[in-house]
């Protein structure tokens, strides 16, 4: 099902990509889970925490979606989480971004995933575009994980991919769910991650446009510290539930994986984290 490469509404460059222009010689094949791998670049922007808990906490509200959108999917590390997470879902990825969607390309190809994948090079926020996915119906689950820092309140990275992927260059948590809303089924669910301090302008941003927040997902990089991000779980706003608060710890006092990080790897299938069965569960997730 993979589409070509042609929804290039506001994307960097009009040249037609190979994702074969990479070389091998600045990438590194890395496991995402047990059975997916992503190549991404040594130096540009890599897949960390706050991908695998999206897609963790897209599981625990919305276990078994028929259809996903991943919006601003970068190289695919939500994306492909959750195809592997549900083998029966159909996928859809948006990325903007050259080199990103040149990685996102190679990582579906790589692990044999576009009969199930549809990915679009261009900005979400084109109205052409979205009602190009629309076209095809909304999704009962969309996902994101927008820039956590406004334009001019962080350092520029040296590398143009880090960089956009950190700062809002075009747009942050307010252009998320602006999208996110228009392509939610009625009875869908929309996750975003964000820095810890977004509160207000995710809160701001889901009364505009008709969402409510029923679970955020507070994330605690070590103990005793100060949060590290957050992600939040929304749907629109006639299912209005009281709002169910969580804290994950992923690391104790003395710098060792708590039982919360112990989890998470097991959410991906590792092995070493066989121990951790226990711990992987459902937490009241709301309804």
């Amino acid at each position: 099902m993979t589409s070509p490469a042609d929804q290039r509404a506001g994307a960097d460059s009009p040249v037609e990509l190979n994702p074969d222009e990479l070389s091998l010689d600045e990438l590194s094949l890395d496991r995402l889970t047990a059975d997916v791998s992503v190549f991404q670049r040594k130096r540009g922007h890599r897949f960390s925490s706050d991908d695998v808990i999206t897609a963790w906490v897209a599981m625990q509200v919305c276990p078994a979606p028929e259809r996903v959108l991943d919006l601003g999917c970068g190289l695919g590390s939500v994306l492909l989480h959750l195809a592997w997470s549900v083998p029966a879902a159909q996928l859809v990825g948006v990325e903007v971004q050259d080199v990103s969607f040149a990685l996102l390309q190679r990582n579906v190809a790589h692990n044999r995933l576009g009969e199930r994948i549809a990915i679009h090079h261009g900005d979400f926020r084109d109205p052409a575009l979205q009602q190009h996915l629309q076209a095809e119906g909304l999704f009962p689950l969309v996902t994101g994980t927008p820039p956590y820092f406004p334009h001019g309140t962080a350092t520029h990275a040296d590398d143009e991919q880090r960089t956009r992927a950190r700062v809002e260059t075009r747009g942050g948590i307010e252009a998320y769910l602006a999208t996110g809303a228009r392509l939610l089924a009625d009875d869908g669910w929309l996750v975003v991650c964000g820095d810890a301090d977004a509160e207000p302008r995710l809160r701001a941003a889901a009364d505009a446009e008709g969402l409510t927040v029923r679970a955020r997902y507070v994330v605690i990089p070590r103990e005793y510290r100060p949060p590290l991000f957050t992600v939040w779980a929304l749907r629109r706003a006639h299912h209005r539930h009281t709002c169910v608060d969580h804290v994950l710890t992923l690391r104790d006092e003395h710098g060792e994986r708590t039982a919360d990080a112990k989890m998470l790897r097991a959410f991906s299938g590792f092995p070493e984290a066989a121990d951790a069965n226990e711990t992987l569960r459902r937490p009241s997730a709301p309804r």
